[in-house]
C-alpha cells in the first residue's frame, strides 16, 4: 500500500486475537459455530488484561465474529466507542453433530481421524453436518477481501476462534491448510501481523505476555 500524502509505503497492522476462556474450554467440550457460549470469570479477566495492555493503540476498527464470546473479549474497546463490525467469515468452524459434546481419542475415533486427514492435506473433509477447512477458508476470503479493500483502516483489532484462526493465518501467510496446526493458540493470545500491500508478515506469535499478573 502506498500513501500519496507521505510518499511512503504504509503498513496495515492487524492485531489478531482468540476469544477469552469459556466454561466449555475448561470442560473440553466442542463449541464450534453452533454453540454461542459466553466468557467465564477467567475469560473476562483475560479480556480486561488485554484491554489494559493495548488500550493505548489507536485502532481504526474492531472486527469480531457473530458469536458473543468474541464481542465480550473486546468489550473494553467497544466501550471506548470504537467502530465495530461483526463478520460471519470470522466464525469458528462448524463441528456439526459434535458441537456441545466432549471429544477424546477414546470417545470419538472419527473426530481424530478427520483431524489426521487435515494434516495429510485432505482439507475437504468435515464431520457429519459440519464444515471442512476448505469451506471455512472460502468464507474467510470474503472477510480478507473486505479488510484489504479498506486502506484507511490502518490498525485493526480482529477477534475470532481457535480453529478458524489457524485457517486464516494459513491464508494470510500463504501456507497450505495442512499446516494449520503449526499455528498454536491459547485463550486471548495475540498474533500481530503487518501488511505492506504485497504480503503479510508475523511480528508477534501467540503472544500471551499481556495475561501475566501485574
Amino acid at each position: 500500500m502506498f500513501s500519496k500524502a507521505s510518499g511512503k509505503v504504509s503498513v496495515k497492522k492487524i492485531y489478531l486475537i482468540r476469544h477469552g476462556q469459556t466454561d466449555f474450554n475448561v470442560r473440553g467440550i466442542v463449541q464450534g459455530s453452533g454453540v454461542d457460549s459466553s466468557l467465564n470469570e477467567t475469560g473476562h479477566r483475560q479480556a480486561a488484561r488485554f484491554f489494559a495492555a493495548y488500550k493505548h493503540v489507536k485502532f481504526d476498527k474492531v472486527y469480531t465474529s457473530t458469536l458473543q464470546r468474541t464481542h465480550q473479549s473486546v468489550q473494553g474497546f467497544l466501550d471506548l466507542g470504537l467502530p465495530h463490525e461483526q463478520h460471519a467469515g470470522l466464525n469458528e468452524i462448524s463441528w456439526g453433530a459434535r458441537e456441545g459434546t466432549r471429544i477424546t481419542a477414546e470417545e470419538d475415533a472419527e473426530y481424530h481421524e478427520v483431524l489426521q486427514g487435515w494434516k495429510q492435506g485432505i482439507t475437504n473433509l468435515g464431520l457429519p453436518g459440519g464444515e471442512s477447512p476448505d469451506q471455512v477458508a472460502a468464507r474467510q476470503r470474503l472477510f480478507i477481501e473486505l479488510m484489504l479493500s479498506r486502506p484507511e483502516e490502518e490498525t485493526i483489532l480482529v477477534c475470532m476462534h481457535g480453529r478458524a484462526m489457524r485457517v486464516l493465518l494459513c491464508q494470510l501467510l500463504n501456507y497450505p491448510l495442512s499446516c494449520m496446526d503449526s499455528f498454536e493458540h491459547r485463550n486471548l493470545c495475540l498474533y500481530k501481523l503487518h501488511y505492506t500491500g504485497s504480503m503479510f508478515a508475523v511480528h508477534s506469535f501467540m503472544d500471551t505476555m499481556h495475561l501475566q499478573p501485574t
